[in-house]
């Protein structure tokens, strides 16, 4: 005579046939090789540090210098010095030198904390319009478009921002150290926030021809 086998809860049988169904379709199977899914994003915070105040007395002058944090031109408050005596006599071209050094430094340890960096080459120049350029003409040791975009962009919105370059909103004008004509950027919002997508070549800018006077009769 056989024995009766226990008979399984109605509850369990739809729970068991979900076990089989699954185990046998999701096709799975375990591995021993460790799976390198990379790092976890990191965030900067782009937040500005606040600034040492200048030496009194010392020869500068306020301004918001364009550095790249989180793939975008971030405005931080710098206290520009400017030497009292330079080889440049122009003080656009001056002052432009001045900017031009300060973004070539490397951002203090607190701001490279917070994510910020420069795409400036060291070595680049500042120097005095050319005969026949329109005025506030900044012509720099290299071709505009020679540069790096994300160096471009961080020096026209730079000198765009500049009262003391610039003399109040629109183009920055900029040329290179040959005979080429200077040619004309704008620091736009899409360069703001895609440093990296500013035109290679500006606009060609020509000088406005004066008024001919009418000789009297």
């Amino acid at each position: 005579m056989r024995r009766a086998l226990p008979a399984v809860p109605a509850v369990l049988v739809p729970l068991v046939g979900i076990a089989l169904l699954a185990t046998a379709g999701c096709g799975i199977r375990a591995t021993t090789v460790p799976v390198d899914v990379g790092a976890a994003p990191s965030r900067v915070s782009c937040d500005t540090p606040a600034q040492p105040g200048g030496q009194s007395g010392a020869p500068g002058f306020p301004a918001t210098v364009e550095l790249v944090c989180g793939s975008q031109l971030v405005g931080v408050e710098r206290l520009v010095p400017m030497a009292e005596k330079g080889t440049v006599r122009d003080p656009v071209a001056q002052a432009a030198q001045a900017l031009l050094e300060t973004l070539e430094r490397t951002p203090s340890a607190e701001e490279r904390d917070a994510g910020f960096t420069t795409g400036v080459p060291a070595g680049l120049t500042a120097g005095a319009p050319k005969a026949g350029d329109p005025a506030g003409t900044v012509r720099l040791s290299r071709k505009p478009e020679d540069l790096p975009p994300v160096a471009l962009s961080q020096i026209v919105c730079t000198l765009a921002g500049s009262e003391t370059v610039s003399a109040g909103p629109g183009p920055v004008v900029l040329g290179g150290p040959d005979a080429d004509p200077p040619r004309a950027w704008e620091c736009t919002d899409a360069v703001r926030s895609r440093p990296e997508s500013v035109p290679t070549l500006g606009e060609i800018v020509r000088p406005t021809p004066s008024a001919t006077p009418t000789p009297g009769r």
